[in-house]
Parts: C-alpha cells; sequence; structure tokens
C-alpha cells in the first residue's frame, strides 16, 4: 500500500537571542505556539517555499542562512506524514505582523519560551536549536 508523504517547511528567524513563534489559528494545534512554516507548493523549491511561509504568516521578509535539519517522523503532523526542512533565517525587514494560519506571531526570547505551549514537533525542533547554538551540527527526527 503506497502512502503519500507531503514536503513542509518550518523556519526559525532569528534576531539576537529571540526567535519568532506564531500562535495557531486553526487545528490542529489551535492556539499552540509553533514556528512559521507549512506545505511546500508544487514546482516550489523548499527554499521558496520558506521564504514564501515566513513572509505569508509574519509579514517579514527572511534571508536564508543555514539548515538546521530534516524530520521526518511519520508523526509529527496528526493529519498526515509530513517531511519537513527546517531552516534558520534572519530577518531583513522589520514590521512582524500575523497573517494566514497564523492568530498571532511575535519575538521570543530563546530561553523565556513555553515549551509546554508547543505544537507539532517544535518542541524537538527547538531542543535541536539549543544545541546548535551551542555545539553547531545538523539534526533530524531520530537523532
Amino acid at each position: 500500500m503506497k502512502r503519500e508523504r507531503f514536503p513542509t517547511v518550518d523556519i526559525i528567524i532569528e534576531k539576537d537571542n529571540k526567535i519568532v513563534l506564531i500562535k495557531r489559528k486553526k487545528e490542529p494545534f489551535k492556539g499552540k505556539l509553533v514556528l512559521p512554516g507549512g506545505h511546500v507548493e508544487e514546482n516550489e523549491t523548499v527554499e521558496e517555499a520558506a521564504v514564501r511561509e515566513a513572509k505569508e504568516e509574519t509579514s517579514l521578509d527572511v534571508k536564508l542562512r543555514e539548515i538546521l535539519g530534516v524530520y521526518s517522523n511519520p508523526k509529527r503532523d496528526p493529519r498526515y506524514p509530513t517531511i519537513s526542512t527546517v531552516f534558520i533565517t534572519e530577518p531583513i525587514s522589520k514590521k512582524i505582523k500575523a497573517s494566514s494560519d497564523a492568530a498571532e506571531a511575535k519575538w521570543f526570547e530563546v530561553d523565556k519560551i513555553d515549551f509546554k505551549n508547543l505544537g507539532f514537533d517544535h518542541l524537538k525542533i527547538l531542543k535541536d536549536y539549543l544545541r546548535y547554538k551551542k555545539k553547531g551540527g545538523t539534526y533530524w527526527s531520530t537523532r
């Protein structure tokens, strides 16, 4: 039985010791904090999707800097299996405003994030990001 997996992106927008998180407007994880991100559209690269999704959900233009890793746990999204490329970016515009799937978008100090209020597998991704900040490296679902 063939099962389809959907490519997605998640974006860590960082400035100083802060990152952008959005509050989900709809299910799954309505009201939870998540990284900006979404599906890669047909005829679009993951890089293009990351820039587009950041703009759609936060109104920020971003510059891609690095890939944190690839996350492919089949249970990372309760709706269907996805594979996410996670990018670390920096903002090149200043005004943040929620739109699209985001009820709210704002800057959070990395060491003050409520890790209990995160949706999807973003707790794992943010823990990996904190390790990346100390040690570098790339990360993935099973590491």
